[in-house]
């Protein structure tokens, strides 16, 4: 079982490492922390606490702490989405923080509390009486830095490279297809 200390010492080596810093105010430190803790009890690592998470890692990878949209967040705003990383100026006491719009595309918001991501294309009667056909459908994306080779099996790429921190516009996309007869 993870302890808060672990927690907090794991943030604090990621902040030191990526240039971020905690949050200064510290009841709201403790919160994030425990918040951290009780996803990581709970999905088995430690998922945002200020976003819904599905409880699949799959469904989840860019909501795990550090999440995908800390970096942009604390470039442009001064701080990531729940504010556990702030910037130097935050940290110093130099800039107040406002509010951080939320960058996480509103499908992976929409699956987090169970809703459709889209409409479907099909009523439930017509699925039941059209014929079998056959379809090809994209399995699985894939996303590698031209940097450093990085690969990475997404939706989409992260903003910054974990390896080499490199823009997201670094990454090319690879397409990994999967021919099946969808009998619906």
């Amino acid at each position: 079982m993870t302890t808060l200390e672990e927690v907090r010492q794991r943030a604090e080596i990621d902040a030191r490492t990526h240039g971020c810093y905690l949050t200064p105010d510290q009841a709201f430190l403790n919160d994030l922390f425990e918040g951290l803790k009780k996803n990581e009890e709970r999905y088995g690592y430690p998922a945002c606490p200020c976003r819904m998470a599905v409880g699949k890692f799959e469904l989840d990878r860019d909501i795990i702490c550090p999440c995908d949209y800390r970096d942009p967040d604390v470039e442009e705003f001064d701080a990531c989405y729940c504010a556990l990383y702030v910037s130097r100026r935050v940290y110093e006491g130099k800039k107040t923080l406002g509010s951080i719009p939320e960058r996480r595309p509103l499908e992976k918001q929409l699956r987090a509390y169970g809703l459709p991501s889209e409409a479907p294309d099909e009523t439930e009667a017509e699925q039941k009486t059209a014929p079998p056909r056959e379809t090809t459908r994209i399995e699985r994306k894939a996303f590698y830095c031209r940097q450093c080779g990085y690969v990475v099996f997404r939706e989409e790429p992260p903003y910054v490279c974990p390896i080499c921190r490199a823009k997201r516009d670094k990454f090319s996309e690879l397409m990994i297809y999967s021919e099946f007869t969808d009998k619906k």
